[in-house]
């Protein structure tokens, strides 16, 4: 008599219900995901051979002093680094250059990239360009705006009256 081997029966749950009524939804949104990350994380996009432009991240925030701008710029030279304040938008441009060389015992390498840079960020304030600074430290570039006076007095509720 030959015996049987018993089979662990494995049941798939699906990670929520729109999954568990069409498996393609959850597979489909997982695929965006996926690229969703792979895009955001990708550094450069291709441009003609050799070049390319740089996507830097960037952080806007705002309180009732100031516009602040965080941009991270890492392994750009602050020399290579423009800001300018135009009406209403802030522009950020450069260029980063990077050369790397090893040299071993039966090996010589030299890695070269570079690209340009050009992020332009809508205020979400009026500024004061002339008392605006711009610091760069560790590849991350801090721009304050400082907000003029008049934009910096206290909000005025006024009353709504029944007619």
């Amino acid at each position: 008599m030959l015996g049987r081997v018993p089979v662990p029966f494995r049941t798939l749950t699906p990670a929520n219900r729109e999954a568990w009524e069409d498996p393609f939804v959850a597979i489909r949104r997982e695929i965006d995901r996926l690229f969703d990350e792979f895009t955001r994380t990708w550094p450069t996009v291709f441009g003609a051979a050799g070049t390319a432009t740089l996507l830097p991240e960037v952080d806007v925030t705002e309180d009732e002093k100031a516009c602040r701008v965080t941009v991270e710029l890492p392994g750009v030279d602050p020399k290579d680094v423009q800001v300018e304040v135009r009406g209403d938008l802030l522009v950020i441009r450069g260029e980063k250059r990077d050369e790397h060389e090893e040299r071993g015992e039966n090996r010589h390498l030299i890695e070269r990239r570079f690209g340009r840079f050009e992020r332009t960020i809508r205020l979400p304030a009026e500024v004061d360009p002339d008392r605006a600074e711009a610091v760069f430290d560790r590849g991350v570039l801090r721009i304050t705006l400082p907000k003029p006076e008049t934009a910096q007095q206290p909000v005025r509720r006024i009353e709504v009256k029944a007619a």
